[in-house]
């Protein structure tokens, strides 16, 4: 499995925490930075790559991290084909993989800490959509919003 991640200054160590982390899981880790800390950094421009990313097929999943993963969760959302939600809890984040398609994950680090980020991770990267009727049919609806001009 392929994972983007990015982060701006909020996110940083998180980023790298879970970068080499994940490598160590022995997932293929696209990092689209920042690669270096700079408190003038603005989130839209990391979420949107990694969106831009994920939405183009260039990785499975996504996870974008800023201070409280909000802003970087609207930001993505504004991607065609990007599915992003902000998820503290493990329960969300692999139920919204199985039952809504989130393909990116966003995380507050200035809400969680480590352990609870690795759990989190893990959860979201282990989920797969469940291919029921009734999922597929409240995907397609939110396919057809996403689809209006």
């Amino acid at each position: 499995m392929k994972i983007a991640i990015s982060s701006d200054h909020g996110g940083f160590e998180l980023k790298n925490f879970l970068v080499k982390w994940l490598q160590e899981e022995k997932l293929e880790v696209i990092d689209l930075g920042n690669h270096i800390y700079d408190k003038n950094d603005d989130y839209p421009d990391f979420a949107r790559l990694l969106a831009e990313t994920v939405a183009a097929g260039k990785a499975d999943k996504g996870i974008t991290i800023c201070g409280s993963g909000i802003g970087a969760c609207i930001t993505a959302n504004k991607v065609k084909g990007a599915r992003a939600s902000v998820c503290h809890d493990t329960y969300s984040a692999h139920q919204g993989v199985e039952h809504d398609k989130m393909n990116v994950l966003c995380i507050g680090a200035r809400i969680i800490g480590i352990e609870l980020a690795k759990e989190i991770v893990t959860a979201f990267i282990k989920a797969e959509f469940i291919n029921e009727d009734r999922f597929r049919r409240r995907f397609d609806k939110v396919i057809e919003l996403e689809n209006r001009k």
